[in-house]
């Protein structure tokens, strides 16, 4: 049986060794939901480290400087699946006016000259594909996956593939109803015991049997509590 997703051994760079995000993240901003959601880390350093990028809240950061503006705060949700070498920028230094002559970001006008960009934010059950890049304050839909290289620049709507620089629809996962279906389902809500008794279904293409199989779990659960 495999045990890529049991553990990070941050000794090995393997592609199968990935890096739990719930077990490691340490920077106050950034927030991760849930206890599955993983880092391929198979030739770089920690997702801390390698991926987050200008990001306050980092050992450094918070012992070296007091920012004088509101941080911009990363989500990231559950099940959230991050290919080697991506990139997630963040605010850390969006202090390049480009209404101003000058890009320059001088001392005396670095609190004027900050500009946030917002939160950034990853769906639950998004996949992030090696080497992509996400710009800030982007959010990435629930289910929506992000190709290889792709630079991301605007909102990824849930269940869509997006390509290229800049990243760009390619297609969607499925039809707007079954999106929709799932949507409404909001699998990523469920609790443990729900969500492991229907787990086949989610590893499957048949809307109609999980929603079938959800009421009557639900059915069930509500008449035994």
């Amino acid at each position: 049986m495999s045990t890529a997703l049991t553990g990070f051994d941050p000794k090995r760079k393997h592609w199968s060794n990935v890096e739990l995000l719930h077990e490691t993240v340490t920077n106050p901003n950034i927030h991760i939901r849930g206890t599955r959601s993983y880092y391929s880390n198979a030739w770089t350093g920690s997702f801390e480290d390698s991926v987050v990028r200008y990001h306050y809240g980092d050992a450094y950061s918070l012992g070296a400087w007091k920012p004088q503006w509101p941080i911009d705060q990363l989500y990231i949700g559950d099940q959230v699946c991050i290919g080697a070498e991506a990139v997630i920028l963040m605010g850390g230094n969006h202090t390049h006016r480009t209404d101003w002559f000058s890009l320059y970001p001088f001392p005396e006008v670095m609190v004027d000259a900050y500009v946030g960009k917002g939160d950034t934010v990853i769906g639950d059950g998004a996949w992030i594909g090696l080497r992509a890049m996400i710009l800030p304050g982007v959010t990435i839909g629930e289910g929506a996956i992000v190709a290889s290289g792709a630079i991301v620049t605007k909102n990824v709507p849930p269940y869509t593939i997006v390509a290229g620089n800049p990243a760009a629809p390619v297609r969607k996962r499925f039809s707007d109803a079954t999106t929709e279906g799932l949507l409404s389902l909001g699998i990523y809500q469920w609790d443990t015991a729900k969500f492991e008794a229907l787990k086949m279904l989610l590893c499957a293409d048949d809307l109609a049997a999980l929603v079938s199989a959800a009421k009557a779990y639900d059915d069930e659960h509500n008449q035994s509590g």
